[in-house]
């Protein structure tokens, strides 16, 4: 079946003594990107994984791998992560003074540039590079640790980027990160979000990870054009 938003299972909720096949089981099930948050202890209270972890996913999957920078100085790191696997890195705004030399940067590398965002950043933290990313995240939790409840309040935030996005005729994943579920995920498609990060709903559904993706395809109306 044809489906017309991403997804992008986030390892943080899988179970890292049977890595690979879980990433197998994703591929499977027709996951889209394959999502790594990266949490340095600063930025974020909270410390996961660096490019050794992405490394070895890139060696476990062909699917594409969604590299999210939680982190201080994104800038002294982008070549690691590139040189890693990273398909896709996404810095936080927050953390950029020089946000656009670093998305050049990151596309310098071969990558596709993302800019996140906060629940507490403003959308306008974010609107002068726009035309220039290939992604804009929206965090839907406060980032640095999984399994939060979705803060139904980003929702305008999302449909406010959506709309400039729109305007600007570009092309970027609108993409949100955080107590995605079924419901939350329907919330977020009808807000504008295109591309959606799934950690508990995918690693952790009660029926194993291909029925955890199935029904997060199945929970809005699927337009095949």
């Amino acid at each position: 079946m044809a489906h017309n938003f991403i997804l992008a299972p986030s390892i943080i909720a899988a179970d890292f003594t049977h890595l690979a096949d879980e990433l197998a089981a994703c591929e499977s099930a027709s996951a889209d990107w394959l999502h790594v948050d990266v949490m340095d202890g600063h930025f974020v209270p909270n410390i996961t994984m660096g490019p050794f972890i992405v490394e070895a996913c890139q060696r476990a999957s062909k699917l594409p791998l969604d590299v999210h920078l939680m982190i201080e100085n994104p800038e002294r790191y982008i070549e690691a992560f590139a040189k890693a696997g990273a398909a896709h890195i996404i810095v936080h705004a927050e953390t950029c003074p020089n946000l656009l030399e670093i998305i050049n940067q990151i596309k310098s590398l071969g990558c596709k540039a993302g800019v996140a965002l906060n629940p507490v950043a403003p959308a306008s933290l974010v609107e002068d590079v726009l035309p220039y990313v290939d992604s804009v995240l929206v965090m839907t939790v406060h980032a640095g640790f999984g399994g939060q409840a979705f803060m139904p309040e980003m929702l305008p935030k999302i449909a406010m980027l959506r709309r400039r996005l729109d305007e600007l005729h570009c092309a970027a994943a609108l993409e949100v990160d955080g107590g995605i579920g079924e419901p939350t995920l329907r919330s977020a498609y009808e807000a504008g979000a295109r591309a959606f990060v799934a950690g508990t709903a995918v690693f952790r559904h009660p029926h194993g990870i291909a029925a955890g993706i199935k029904s997060l395809r199945e929970s809005i109306a699927l337009d095949a054009s």
